[in-house]
């Protein structure tokens, strides 16, 4: 009777299938594999998954806002609802022309986040599409960036550190003015002689189990049911050569980790900045 329960759903479709526009109607656009985010100053833009997931692969390819895009922010991002609530975030962060875009990433666990890790990219974000994957598991939340992963958050649940495994998530992608906080601490403004500023994204793909309520935190996590290739073992943790690509970014592209910044923690840096993560 429990097999038949059992609703394991793998979207494979393109952004018309999968996605609706939540915000900036007037100007952003869904055309089959692909999506167009559009800031101006009458608004920005916004879109998210008709269904939420809890597990799974979230990737798509992403052209961020080319030239001058201080004060902008491109945001790539799971999330449930409410004030307890689960976020997983890539966030793209503007900057003058020439100077580099910086990956904002955070996770939040039952409404708790100030876990931001910042990394600026070997390449230009916006000259090609590349690849940012969410990989979320019972184990793990791996961020990869053209498959090349860039950062692990571990699951420690069982020494009391929250971890996303009970909250279904949609996925959300925007594009707006932060200018009051997003280049230099909000030093540098939006030039709105740049507007319209646009952000293209296609390829989008949710590998992923589909959310039908509580009975998905079993279900979506078992390893016994075969469409739930994600809970294999292999999935555990990152093979020996991701974990030299992961250490070969964090050597030479981290710019900032919550982890090591004890001064905004007076010291008491929370507690999964004790534990192994990779």
């Amino acid at each position: 009777m429990k097999q038949q329960k059992l609703r394991i759903m793998t979207v494979d479709a393109n952004f018309a299938k999968s996605m609706r526009i939540t915000w900036g109607t007037q100007h952003a656009s869904i055309q089959g594999e692909d999506l167009q985010l559009v800031l101006d100053q009458t608004s920005g833009s916004a879109a998210q998954t008709k269904i939420p997931f809890l597990f799974g692969s979230i990737e798509s390819k992403i052209k961020l806002v080319p030239n001058n895009s201080a004060g902008t922010v491109t945001a790539y991002y799971l999330s449930s609802t409410g004030s307890a609530h689960d976020e997983i975030d890539f966030e793209f962060l503007g900057n003058v022309s020439g100077e580099p875009y910086i990956v904002h990433t955070n996770i939040y666990t039952q409404g708790n986040g100030s876990r931001e890790q910042q990394f600026y990219l070997w390449f230009d974000p916006t000259a090609d599409f590349h690849n940012y994957t969410i990989h979320w598991n019972p184990s793990q939340v791996v961020w990869f960036i053209d498959s090349i992963p860039i950062r692990v958050f571990s699951n420690y649940e069982n020494e009391g550190i929250a971890y996303p495994n009970k909250q279904g998530m949609k996925v959300y992608t925007s594009l707006w003015n932060a200018d009051n906080w997003a280049t230099r601490g909000g030093l540098v403004k939006t030039n709105w002689t740049n507007a319209p500023f646009i952000a293209r994204l296609n390829h989008f793909r949710a590998r992923a189990c589909k959310w039908n309520g509580p009975i998905s935190i079993n279900n979506c996590a078992s390893n016994n049911v075969p469409s739930n290739w994600w809970a294999s073992p292999i999935y555990k943790q990152l093979s020996y050569a991701q974990m030299g690509q992961l250490n070969w970014v964090r050597s030479n592209y981290m710019i900032y980790d919550y982890c090591k910044d004890t001064k905004r923690f007076n010291g008491q840096l929370p507690p999964e900045c004790f534990k192994t993560q990779f």
